[in-house]
C-alpha cells in the first residue's frame, strides 16, 4: 500500500514495509497488519456504507436524505442497524488488504523493472513513475475484485433487510446468505455483479496514484511523522478516489441488491447505468454520496494508519 519506496535521502517511506537486506516482508506481517487494517476500516467506516448502500438502493420516498437514512435505521433497528452486513467485509479485509499490499508490490516491481525502467542496475534504480503506481493500482484492484465481488454482494444483499425483526428477514446472517445464494444459484450467483466490481476498481488507478503524489509531497514539504504522513496521504487519495469512482459504485450496487434468477432486472452492469439515468438523471448517480464522502477520510485514514504501525511493529 505504499507510494514510493527510498527517498533520494535514504530515508524509508513511512508506508513501505520494512524490508530485509536479503528478502521480503515475511508473509504473517501482511496478513496481521490485514487485519487490524480491515478493523479499523470496519469501525469507522461500516455505518456510513450502510447508510450509503440504502440511499443508492432506494427511491427518494424512502429516505429524505443521509441524516433521516441515519435516523430512521437508529430509531427502528438500534445502532446494531448500522452494522448489519459487517461481517462479510470484516472477514474479506483481513485478505483483501494482504492481497492489495502484496499484489501492489509486485505489480510496481514488475513495472518498475520491464516497462518504465529497465536495463538499469540497482544503484541506478529509479523511482516508479505516477503512471506506473496508478497502472500498479488498477491492477491490483482487479486483482482484490475475485475475493471482494462476493464478500460486497452478501454484504449489500444483508444491508438492504429493513426490518427490525429477525425472523422476517430473508437472510439471518452472512453464513445463511452464503448459503442460499451458493445453493439456488452456485458459484455464479456469488460471482453477481463482478463485472460491475471489475470497473470500480479500474478507479483504483486515481486512488493509488494520488496516494504518491501525497506522500511525496508530505515527506518533502513537511516534517510529519511516518503514521501522520499516512494518515492524511491516506485519507486524502481515498477522497480523490470516490470523487472520481462514485458512479460506478452506484452502478455496482444496484446490480448487487438486483433478484437473482428469473426476477433480475439487469442482466449486464450497462442496464442499471440506464436504469439509474432514467429514474433519476445525473443526480441519480450520486445518491449517497455525502455518507460515502465522510466516511472516506477517516476510514482510510486510519486503515493506513493501523496497517503500517502494526507492519513497523512486528518483529523481522
Amino acid at each position: 500500500m505504499s507510494a514510493t519506496a527510498v527517498k533520494p535521502s535514504g530515508r524509508q517511506d513511512p508506508a513501505e514495509p520494512q524490508q530485509k537486506a536479503g528478502g521480503g516482508v515475511k508473509n504473517y506481517k501482511g496478513f496481521v497488519g490485514g487485519v487490524f487494517s480491515g478493523i479499523a476500516k470496519l469501525s469507522v467506516g461500516h455505518p456510513f456504507d450502510t447508510i450509503k448502500v440504502r440511499l443508492q438502493t432506494t427511491d427518494k420516498s424512502h429516505f429524505k436524505g443521509p441524516l433521516d437514512c441515519l435516523l430512521q435505521t437508529v430509531r427502528n433497528e438500534g445502532v446494531k442497524g448500522l452494522y448489519k452486513g459487517a461481517t462479510p467485509p470484516l472477514l474479506g479485509w483481513m485478505f483483501m488488504d494482504s492481497i492489495m499490499l502484496g499484489s501492489l508490490s509486485v505489480y510496481r516491481r514488475v513495472l518498475n523493472d520491464n516497462v518504465f525502467n529497465p536495463r538499469r542496475g540497482l544503484e541506478e534504480q529509479r523511482k516508479l513513475p505516477i503512471v506506473g503506481h496508478a497502472l500498479a493500482g488498477t491492477l491490483a484492484g482487479w486483482t482484490v475484485s475475485f475475493i471482494a465481488g462476493p464478500v460486497e454482494h452478501i454484504k449489500a444483499r444483508l444491508q438492504v433487510q429493513y426490518q427490525a425483526d429477525k425472523s422476517k428477514r430473508l437472510y439471518s446472517g452472512p453464513i445463511d446468505c452464503l448459503k442460499k445464494i451458493f445453493s439456488n444459484h452456485g458459484v455464479r450467483g456469488l460471482y453477481h455483479g463482478l463485472s460491475a466490481t471489475l470497473l470500480f476498481r479500474t478507479f483504483f488507478c486515481f486512488w493509488w496514484g494520488t496516494y504518491d503524489i501525497f506522500t511525496r509531497a508530505l515527506q518533502d514539504h513537511t516534517s510529519l511523522s511516518a503514521p501522520a504522513v499516512n494518515f492524511w496521504a491516506g485519507g486524502l487519495s481515498a477522497q480523490i478516489f470516490w470523487l472520481t469512482s462514485y458512479p460506478s459504485d452506484v452502478v455496482k450496487q444496484r446490480v448487487m441488491t438486483d433478484p437473482l434468477g428469473a426476477d433480475r432486472r439487469f442482466p449486464r452492469w450497462r442496464d442499471a447505468a440506464k436504469t439509474v439515468y432514467r429514474e433519476n438523471g445525473l443526480r441519480g448517480y450520486w445518491r449517497g454520496f455525502v455518507p460515502c464522502f465522510l466516511r472516506a477520510f477517516p476510514a482510510n485514514a486510519m486503515a493506513l494508519v493501523a496497517f503500517e504501525g502494526v507492519m513497523r511493529a512486528l518483529p523481522e
